[in-house]
């Protein structure tokens, strides 16, 4: 039995019943980078993938820092309200992608037949590869009471989440879209951070909705949780190039520790942003 909801997203059967998803996925990226497939999960797909979280939940890294919207380090050269010197306080964890078995529902649903292809075929993208990083390409952040993940940008162009549960209250998801299509763009940055930007779009996931998202040029947050339920949310990430993998920085920062494939392929990105 399928996680999915084969009845209303058949990603393994091409025909004009996909296609019509296709095409609405598509309209909903070209306006504001950002498309939410409703129910995507069956009621057993959520609860597979629930306790398939919690049951590695003890392997999280869970990280309690402040940090910028870039993950670098603070610049005094800069003036004090330059948005790469504005640090948020950041409590979350993840939990890597090395601890989810090959015949677990997380990767059974991210395995399914025509999975990528209906991704790839939403993005429109020609050049569309797994995330190749051991740590990264398939994970779930886990988020319990506190300030949730503050503004930031994503390090791929392109992700793909899977809502699995929500915590009590708080912990919508907000996004600017495309704020650094044309550049960083700080001036609207420091906008949303001092939260005088009228770009912001509010966003609440229920489990089991699938949500395509252009995260590496759209500024967004988790907003802060309330309560004792942890918020599960399953990250498949995509990117252009075949062997792209986060900077041994980036994961340090995010799972606790980084592998020789993240020195071995420092630098090899393809844009200049400063993440």
């Amino acid at each position: 039995m399928s996680h999915i909801d084969l009845a209303t997203y058949p990603v393994d059967r091409p025909g004009v019943a996909l296609d019509a998803v296709i095409d609405r996925v598509r309209a909903d990226l070209a306006h504001d980078g950002c498309a939410v497939l409703r129910g995507f999960l069956t009621a057993e797909g959520v609860t597979a993938l629930a306790a398939e979280a919690e049951g590695v939940r003890d392997r999280a890294h869970a990280s309690f820092s402040r940090t910028n919207a870039y993950f670098t380090k603070d610049d005094p050269s800069l003036p004090p309200d330059d948005p790469r010197r504005r640090f948020f306080d950041r409590s979350n964890a993840f939990i890597a992608a090395d601890n989810f078995r090959p015949d677990g529902a997380l990767r059974q649903i991210h395995d399914h037949p025509g999975f990528d292809a209906f991704i790839q075929s939403c993005l429109q993208e020609d050049a569309f590869y797994r995330y190749a990083d051991p740590l990264a390409d398939v994970i779930v952040n886990m988020a319990t009471e506190g300030n949730g993940f503050p503004w930031h940008f994503d390090t791929n162009n392109f992700t793909v989440t899977l809502a699995i549960q929500n915590a009590e209250g708080g912990g919508a998801f907000e996004y600017a879209a495309d704020i650094r299509r044309d550049g960083e763009n700080f001036a609207e940055v420091a906008r949303i951070l001092d939260g005088t930007s009228d770009r912001v779009t509010v966003l609440n996931l229920q489990p089991g909705d699938l949500q395509l998202f252009k995260g590496r040029y759209a500024l967004h947050r988790v907003a802060p949780l309330t309560g004792d339920v942890p918020r599960y949310v399953a990250i498949l990430s995509y990117v252009e190039a075949p062997d792209m993998v986060g900077s041994p920085e980036r994961a340090r920062q995010l799972y606790g520790r980084a592998l020789p494939i993240h020195f071995e392929r420092a630098g090899r990105r393809n844009d200049t942003f400063l993440d």
